[in-house]
């Protein structure tokens, strides 16, 4: 194992990793109920933006640019806690949501299941 893998595994220095497109995974989770709010992606933008604000912000890859969640619908997800995976490719955001996670409304952008070939809603 490399110096840099052993720290990057092991030890106390963030290196977050970055996919080729400049992105890293980020699932938030409500920090009360520990339900799967939704999965975006980030750049070193939006996660200096989160780290700064304490509002979570992602890159938007329909939009091309960062984008500061509930900008527009109000419901802004608010960050305890950024935990961090075992190879720093993945973060895992522990939010106070401020409504629905989800652009369709629903409070999770997992809300259906999937039945065989059919998805069918379930409530939370």
């Amino acid at each position: 194992m490399s110096i840099e893998t052993r720290e990057r595994e092991l030890g106390s220095t963030f290196m977050p990793r970055f996919d080729p497109n400049g992105l890293i995974t980020a699932i938030a989770v409500d920090a009360a109920s520990g339900a799967v709010l939704m999965v975006a992606f980030m750049d070193d933008e939006a996660l200096t933006k989160t780290r700064e604000t304490g509002l979570a912000h992602f890159h938007s890859r329909s939009r091309g640019r960062l984008w500061l969640k509930g900008e527009t619908s109000g419901h802004f997800l608010r960050v305890d806690e950024i935990r961090v995976d075992c190879d720093q490719d993945a973060l895992l955001l522990l939010v106070r949501p401020e409504g629905p996670a989800c652009h369709t409304g629903a409070v999770s952008c997992f809300y259906r299941v999937l039945e065989g070939d059919t998805l069918r809603r379930f409530d939370d």
